[in-house]
């Protein structure tokens, strides 16, 4: 990968990134910190033709997308994006990944979480779901680990210090966009890591943030590119 700026001014714009830099480069902050992943085509949108985000990917945001999984605590991901991009639980394909963090106002556990390795998989929800579907989630993946934030809806304010006070410092959320427009409305996002695909899809797709307008300024970290996809990160402003 090829550096195109960083904030620190090292290494030089131009340079090769390997492995141990890239890692360096992507390191959060040692307190908590919440970022979140996404990639986009150049005309914004944030699925292929197929709906899915997978379909957008490259090689090289593969790369950054497994790296900030290693750096992560804890990936927080929405129900939705769970059924729609076919998550399985991370443990099941590495014993050393995060556990998978999945949101949802109704509680209801998507089918392919079930089974997991205890641990592997929490539920964030609020306290007036369904209570048989409370019950369903308690069943399958321990009552410890399924979290209630807030009452008629989720308070991800909750969530994120719900997941703090387990140690989990690190939290990566890997969206979807109503997930993302959510937290950015809630104020606890402290960085976007975004990818751009050199790619064109038109249509009508959703971009990385769906919901309510937001107005949030952002100040660039990192730029990075190879074969064409360009990296970033991006730390919200306070």
């Amino acid at each position: 990968m090829r550096l195109l700026l960083s904030e620190t001014g090292s290494p030089a714009p131009g340079a090769e990134v390997d492995t141990e830099a890239l890692r360096a480069l992507y390191a959060g902050p040692s307190g908590p910190w919440l970022r979140v992943n996404f990639v986009s085509t150049l005309d914004g949108a944030a699925t292929g033709a197929d709906g899915r985000s997978g379909s957008i990917n490259t090689d090289a945001d593969f790369v950054v997308f497994q790296l900030l999984r290693e750096l992560a605590d804890v990936v927080v991901v929405g129900a939705g994006t769970v059924r729609n991009e076919g998550y399985v639980p991370l443990r099941e394909e590495d014993p050393a990944a995060p556990p998978l963090a999945v949101v949802s106002h109704t509680a209801r556990l998507p089918e392919k979480l079930r089974g997991s390795t205890p641990g592997a998989v929490l539920l964030i929800t609020r306290g007036t779901a369904d209570a048989a579907a409370l019950d369903d989630a308690r069943d399958a993946l321990g009552a410890e680990h399924v979290l209630i934030a807030g009452g008629d809806r989720v308070d991800l304010v909750q969530a994120r210090k719900a997941l703090q006070d387990r140690g989990m410092l690190q939290i990566l959320s890997e969206g979807g966009p109503t997930l993302l427009g959510t937290m950015l409305g809630a104020g606890i996002v402290d960085e976007l890591d975004l990818t751009w695909a050199p790619s064109l899809v038109g249509g009508d797709h959703t971009r990385v943030v769906a919901g309510p307008p937001v107005d949030l300024a952002l100040e660039p970290v990192l730029l990075l590119e190879q074969d064409g996809t360009v990296m970033g990160r991006w730390r919200v402003s306070r």
